[in-house]
Parts: C-alpha cells; structure tokens; sequence
C-alpha cells in the first residue's frame, strides 16, 4: 500500500477507529459488570455499611435522627455518663458524622436542651397569659400545662432536671424555672392586690408553687400511679387552700424567737405561781399538824375519878374490854 493512496489513509483511520470503540465498549462492560456485582452483594456491617446507610438520609433527617438518639441517653445515663462514642453507635453512624452536625457532645446537648425549654416555655406561657383569670383557674392552667410537658416530653423533662455540664449556668433548668416563677410573681402580685394583701412574700410564694409543681412532677414521672388530671387536683388543694387562708402577717407559732420568748414567760410565770402556792400549802400543813398533835395529848391526859388520879387505860386494853363486855 503507497503511502500516497488516499484510500489507505481512510483504511488506517477506519482501523483504529474500530480498535478505539471496542475498547469503550469493554469498558463499560466491565463498568455494569462492577455494579451490578456490588448491587447483589451483601452490605458490609460495619464502618462502611454505616456509612452506606448514613448516605440514604437527608442532612436534616440525620440531624433529626441524632437528637433523637442524644435525648434518649441524655434521659437515661445523664449528660457526664453518655458518650460520642455510645450516641454514634446508636445512631448506627461513625464519631464524625456526629462532629460534623454538633461538634461534640456538648453542642449536641446545647441543642437538646434549648429545644426542650422552649417547648416548656411555650406550654407554660400559654397557660399563664391571661392576667383577669381567677386566681385559681391560673394555677389550674399552670399545673396542668407543666403535668402535660412531662406527659408528653418525659425524655426531654429528664434531660433538663438531670445533670447538666457546669460551663453554661445561663442555659440550666434552674434558670428556666427562676424564668417560669418571675411570670408567676406577676400573676400572684395582681391578685394579692385585688385581695388587699401586702404583696412582700410573693415572689417566695411564687417559687414556692413553680417548686412543687416541678419536684412533684418529677416524682410523678417515674411512678404514674395517678392520672394527670388527680395529680394536678392534689397540688391545686394544697396550694390553692394555702393561698386562700393567708395572714397579712404570718408567722411561726410555735419555733420563733418571739414564740420562744413568750413560752419562757409563761414557764417563770407558772413557776412563780407554783412557789406561792407551795408556801401556802406549808403553812396550812403546819396548823394542821399542831392542832392533831394537841389533840393527841388531850386523849393521854390521866382522868380524875372519886378515887383520885388515875392513868388512863391504853386504847388497846379499852378497846378489848369493851370487847368483853358485849359478848
């Protein structure tokens, strides 16, 4: 073939053109045949299967997924107890997966616990936001609408009243409450001024009843052994008689300074009267006894008869001869 035929140019470059697609096509063979092997293959349980699994969710559903999984140890061992290591494992995903979407335990927790505060808050807020209520309807609403969080959020509620990491106070349960009581001193300081009280122990009355609700609903929680709507009626009674019978100035009957002062009065006052009453009682006893002494010895005193002087006759032998003389 003469390399000035044009017909072998195009006889070359059709060869290598064959050559060329042939090896395309067996690449894209070994292509589907690769697939479809890791297709019907079995996953691998481990890293790369979790991985493999991680990849079928979105970013938000994974999110999602290990909030869920964060509360539910959080609930159960505490926040100090739980680990990265055990949230990942539950969540069926690797240590970073967790890093990425919080950065950490803590971040994790931070989220848990702001989500769970601010439901409380918005069930709280709704049960408190009418002022011109009856006094108890309002601690109806209150008890109710904290019985009702936990009913529908143990896990969450467990999260907050357990331990929390010591760098961030601020975002602590005890603040929420301090929050929760501060909106409950506003409702009780408007009724008590209805009542003509004096409003300086509200905002203790205030903790007090956002304290029982709280602690006794925690108590609740693990021991359901009343409905909600009982438990709910047991505080309202004890709280509601309380706030209905108050002193405008109560105070301590019995273990104050005041009380303690008053009982030692009384004591030297009741041993004054018991000392004067013990001289009276032993001058009495004094005239008794020498007047029964004086008699004694009128009865020993000899009797004169026609013959003289004589003794008289012991009371033992008297009595005996009168003894004699009747039979």
């Amino acid at each position: 073939m003469s390399r000035s035929d044009p017909f072998s140019h195009i006889c070359v470059h059709a060869s290598v053109s064959n050559r060329f697609d042939r090896r395309i096509d067996a690449e894209a063979a070994i292509g589907n045949t690769r697939r479809e092997t890791r297709a019907a293959a079995p996953r691998n349980r481990g890293t790369m299967g979790r991985m493999a699994n991680s990849s079928r969710m979105t970013s938000f559903q994974r999110r999602e997924q290990l909030i869920a999984v964060g509360r539910a140890l959080f609930a159960s061992k505490g926040f100090e107890a739980a680990s990265v290591e055990e949230i990942a494992a539950n969540a069926k995903v690797s240590k970073p997966i967790v890093y990425e979407h919080f950065g950490g335990k803590e971040g994790l927790y931070a989220v848990i616990v702001d989500r769970e505060m601010r439901a409380l808050t918005d069930t709280l807020a709704a049960a408190l936001s009418d002022q011109d209520a009856h006094p108890r309807r309002i601690v109806e609403r209150a008890a109710l609408a904290l019985l009702t969080y936990i009913e529908e959020h143990t896990e969450g509620f467990q999260v907050l009243v357990r331990d929390s990491p010591s760098t961030d106070p601020a975002g602590s349960f005890s603040s929420l409450l301090g929050d929760v009581s501060i909106r409950v001193e506003d409702l009780l300081t408007a009724a008590f001024k209805r009542q003509k009280l004096p409003v300086r122990g509200v905002p203790y009355y205030a903790q007090m009843l956002v304290g029982m609700t709280v602690f006794t609903g925690q108590y609740w929680a693990d021991r359901r052994k009343v409905s909600k709507e009982q438990l709910a009626a047991y505080i309202v009674d004890l709280a509601w008689h309380g706030l209905s019978r108050l002193s405008p100035k109560p105070e301590l009957r019995f273990e104050s300074e005041k009380a303690r002062r008053e009982e030692a009065k009384r004591a030297a006052r009741e041993e004054r009267e018991a000392a004067k009453a013990g001289v009276d009682t032993d001058s009495d006893d004094v005239d008794v006894d020498a007047g029964s002494d004086a008699r004694r010895d009128e009865a020993r005193v000899p009797e004169e008869t026609d013959e003289g002087r004589g003794e008289a006759e012991p009371d033992g032998e008297a009595s005996h001869d009168d003894t004699a003389g009747d039979d």
